[in-house]
């Protein structure tokens, strides 16, 4: 008879588990997003309202059900208007310098807490002062009847650094919508945390074996924490501790639709949620995190062509 083989349970590739310093994480936006892409924001926060079912018309080429009428699970992600907080000059990899936007709600300065202190201003920057730039970035959330404060996030840009500071200068004081940094039917990556689930065992934490109902000292339970020498519990061992509220990414998920909440009458009365009362994105399939909770919206990591295809035309919201 062969020997068992078992291989550990749970990746070690996500560690430490705990829970994660902030709701919005950091991104890598140097690697972000098609360098030929019209557009010029790298990302974008959005509220997840929740899921829905979408009657749709199949158009992918090669699919069995092309050109028939079928049901798809979609997530309702709601985009309030975004504006431009500060901007981030980099120089060697390094913040230089940051500049503070001048024209900042009153309202706003009451809920941040922002320098005092003036900084310079974007017509006094030297070509040779940076190599890069970024732009932080709060969304308008108070439109969207979620809450008071708005969430911040630095938003990586596309093009030279000539084209990112001209834009910034154009759009310093506007409104940013899902328009401008999207397209109906592109892929996008979703970063947040997931669902929060507390203190859980390590049966559900790591998807260990139960043991046999006649086992000492517990079922839900490894059966040995580790060796005599070193005497000492391990890091790998599968132990009870937190689970959820971790850092994900949600890789090429499709835009089926895109618009605002005066368009969709099915955008009323979502469990837990509520109204959608700004813009609005359908996304194909699901995403990470519960209602309400705020989330990345960026331009593709690595694409598929098998999400690349998909094509879906919606008829109605279920």
């Amino acid at each position: 008879m062969p020997s068992s083989k078992r291989p550990r349970k749970g990746s070690l590739q996500y560690w430490p588990r705990k829970r994660a310093d902030k709701f919005l994480p950091n991104v890598n936006w140097d690697v972000i997003g098609n360098k030929d892409s019209k557009k010029t924001l790298k990302g974008l926060i959005v509220y997840k309202a929740g899921m829905a079912s979408a009657y749709v018309k199949d158009e992918t080429p090669d699919s069995m059900t092309k050109g028939k009428k079928i049901i798809v699970p979609i997530t309702i992600l709601e985009c309030p208007p975004m504006k431009i907080l500060s901007v981030r000059l980099y120089k060697n990899g390094i913040v230089n310098s940051e500049i503070l936007n001048e024209n900042l709600d009153k309202e706003l300065r009451r809920k941040l807490k922002l320098p005092k202190a003036k900084s310079k201003k974007l017509e006094e920057i030297k070509n040779e002062d940076y190599d890069d730039v970024r732009v932080i970035v709060y969304s308008a959330v108070k439109k969207s009847g979620l809450k008071k404060t708005p969430d911040l996030c630095e938003v990586g840009l596309f093009g030279t650094k000539e084209e990112k500071l001209s834009y910034v200068k154009e759009n310093l004081n506007k409104d940013l919508s899902p328009s401008d940094i999207f397209e109906k039917g592109q892929l996008v990556d979703v970063r947040g945390l997931t669902k929060g689930k507390g203190l859980v065992g390590p049966v559900k934490r790591y998807g260990i074996t139960l043991k046999a109902h006649k086992s000492e000292k517990g079922v839900r339970r490894p059966g040995s924490l580790g060796p005599w020498h070193p005497a000492r519990v391990t890091y790998m061992a599968p132990l009870a501790g937190q689970l959820g509220m971790f850092t994900r990414a949600v890789y090429n998920n499709k835009i089926i639709q895109m618009g605002k909440s005066e368009d969709l009458t099915a955008l009323k009365n979502i469990k837990n949620y509520g109204n959608v009362h700004t813009n609005y994105l359908l996304v194909y399939g699901s995403v990470q995190g519960a209602a309400k909770r705020q989330l990345i919206l960026t331009h593709p990591l690595r694409t598929t062509k098998k999400q690349l295809k998909k094509n879906y035309e919606l008829i109605e919201l279920r």
